[in-house]
């Protein structure tokens, strides 16, 4: 049974839908970075700090097979139950008229809060449809631009952030001397572009 504080810490950690989805996926069976990012549609940097966390709660577990990939496993399985018993019998405390119009405003404002929240949850499940439609387009188009699903890996590392070499090493599953062979192709077949140590995708520059 866990305490007080370390039920409003697990709370506080599933209060992150991506948290929850990394859970979940893990369910499935353990996974590295790069797997969960290329999965859920998160940029490599998001999905580390989400695993150091859980990591650091204890709620996962990880090991590096001989590629020097890190495997990430759920320590526990986890279940949240909630129940709501309604009190019969409970009599408001009487409030002064000031009280009232204060309580009023703030139900007011908190409906328009939850509808704000809502509509751009909304948004956000439409943009992450849309973004894994046009992974899945790419995916298919791919023929003549990426060889194989190592190109695919840096391609998704750099669609969510600028990298240096150094960083695509720490987030990538490839070795250094296969990255930079990798990146230089890319780079040639004008996919990729190098500014200022930095590796993007090739337009991105700017926007």
């Amino acid at each position: 049974m866990l305490e007080g504080g370390e039920v409003s810490r697990l709370l506080d950690i599933l209060g992150n839908r991506n948290r929850r989805r990394i859970i979940e996926l893990l369910r499935q069976k353990p996974c590295f970075v790069t797997e969960i990012s290329e999965r859920l549609v998160l940029s490599p940097k998001a999905v580390i700090e989400h695993l150091q966390l859980m990591e650091r709660e204890e709620l996962l577990i990880s090991c590096q097979d001989e590629r020097r990939r890190k495997y990430y496993y759920l320590s526990h399985d986890i279940n949240v139950i909630v129940n709501l018993q309604k009190q019969d019998g409970v009599t408001p405390p009487s409030v002064e008229e000031d009280q009232k119009t204060r309580f009023t405003r703030n139900l007011a404002a908190l409906k328009r809060m939850i509808r704000a929240r809502d509509e751009l949850l909304d948004n956000l499940e439409q943009l992450e449809r849309e973004i894994e439609s046009r992974f899945t387009e790419i995916v298919r188009m791919r023929g003549g631009f990426i060889t194989d699903d190592g190109d695919l890996e840096i391609i998704l590392a750099l669609s969510h952030v600028d990298l240096t070499l150094a960083e695509l090493e720490e987030v990538s599953s490839l070795s250094t001397d296969e990255l930079k062979q990798r990146l230089g192709n890319l780079v040639y077949m004008g996919v990729v572009e190098e500014i200022n140590d930095r590796y993007q995708i090739r337009g991105t520059h700017g926007e």
